[in-house]
């Protein structure tokens, strides 16, 4: 019996449509899942840090030449105090206090009268000893005129030896006279000459050139020699006094030794500069006086004077200002500016932009400051990349985009707050 082929009934075909929607549905959901989940993943990947824009200056390597700076006072080169050598009234002042005076120049005047009298008298108490002295050199004549005649009168015992013998001690009587006369005479003479200078001594004068200060003694006063009228100071050149320590004596010795000069002996070329209290420069270079013969033991530092031109007598005794030398040249020594230091917990770091354009923090050893620069001891190398701005933001291995600028451009820019 041959099988009848039954005819595509309408149920299967619907059928068949249904099942090709539902596998579009279901591509269509697995579709949206792995957006879905390639969505979540792209969310909660990392972002990728933006590296930040710094500026940056190479290291560099210089010969610095290193100074001292020392607090200094002023004083006169020489200063002398004006005492009177004799007692009296003091009649006159003759000179302006605070003015330029010269040597020997009359500045007070004690009253002169009784040395005057003094002197008068002296002068007559000359006279009369020479008056003196003529009149026993005139009996001395006579004794020895007696003794000339009667010496061969008694050789020939004419007279009586006893004669004689008279007019010997005669002739030494009047040998002695002479004698005692010409010493009086040399003792008026003597007391004249005092008199004379004391009087003298009542016109007080200045030992030395200089200014004379004020007057500590008014006129009318009874003076002493021991009273202190005024003082004048010789203030060109003019003497600045200041303490260094024992290493900076030595550097400083050694320095004026290259300069071809001595320290200890004050032949020394070494220049000094004088910085004024309002913060001026001195026109005017110093040089080394002397040094003091030894170091204070409590306080570990020597006193030098130092000598500096004063035209005009500008600077006076008792100024302060601030002397600089230069103590030794230190050779190959690495700079870099003082905004880029910044100080951590006692430490001081620098910030360097490496070669991968990351940070690296590192610490460094400074020594002494140098213009606007630190002078780094230990922990950098020549043309290191050392990053002066935005330090605060910067932490180690953050991205950074340098670009170098210049030394001046890195002072004008630099952070308040980013440096030391």
């Amino acid at each position: 019996m041959t099988p009848r082929l039954l005819p595509h009934s309408s149920g299967t075909h619907a059928l068949h449509k249904l099942m090709l929607v539902a596998m579009g549905a279901i591509l269509t959901i697995a579709a949206a899942g792995i957006a879905g989940c390639a969505r979540s993943e792209a969310s909660t990947a990392p972002a990728r840090p933006i590296a930040m824009p710094v500026a940056v200056v190479p290291v560099r390597e210089a010969d610095v030449p290193l100074t001292g700076s020392w607090v200094g006072t002023l004083d006169g080169y020489v200063n002398a105090q004006i005492q009177p050598q004799v007692s009296g009234y003091l009649v006159r002042q003759t000179y302006r206090e605070g003015s330029p005076v010269a040597k020997d120049q009359v500045l007070f005047q004690i009253d002169p009268r009784p040395f005057q009298a003094i002197v008068d008298q002296a002068a007559a108490q000359v006279e009369q000893a020479k008056g003196q002295l003529a009149q026993a050199q005139a009996q001395r004549g006579l004794a020895q005129i007696n003794l000339k005649r009667d010496t061969p009168l008694a050789q020939a015992r004419a007279i009586a030896q006893s004669q004689l013998d008279n007019d010997k001690q005669q002739a030494a009587q009047a040998d002695a006279s002479v004698a005692a006369a010409e010493a009086a005479v040399s003792a008026a003479q003597a007391a004249l000459t005092t008199a004379k200078l004391n009087l003298g001594f009542t016109q007080v004068r200045s030992l030395i050139a200089g200014v004379a200060g004020q007057a500590t003694t008014q006129v009318g006063n009874l003076v002493t020699p021991q009273s202190v009228l005024t003082a004048v100071s010789q203030l060109d050149p003019i003497k600045v006094y200041f303490s260094i320590s024992d290493a900076e004596y030595l550097a400083l010795t050694a320095s004026a030794r290259q300069a071809g000069g001595d320290l200890l002996t004050g032949h020394s070329d070494l220049p000094l500069t004088l910085t004024l209290a309002n913060g001026t420069t001195y026109p005017y270079k110093g040089r080394i006086a002397f040094v003091d013969r030894q170091m204070n033991q409590q306080t570990g530092a020597i006193r030098i004077a130092a000598s500096f031109p004063n035209p005009g007598n500008v600077l006076r005794p008792g100024q302060f200002g601030r002397v600089t030398a230069e103590t030794e040249v230190r050779r190959g020594a690495l700079l870099v500016p003082q905004a880029a230091v910044a100080e951590f917990q006692g430490l001081e770091q620098v910030y360097i932009a490496g070669p991968d354009h990351r940070v690296h923090v590192t610490n460094v050893t400074l020594g002494p400051q140098y213009g606007n620069d630190w002078i780094v001891n230990s922990g950098l190398l020549p043309g290191q990349q050392i990053i002066t701005n935005n330090l605060q933001k910067l932490r180690d291995g953050a991205p950074v985009s340098p670009q170098v600028i210049s030394e001046q451009a890195a002072v004008a820019t630099s952070s308040p707050t980013g440096g030391r």
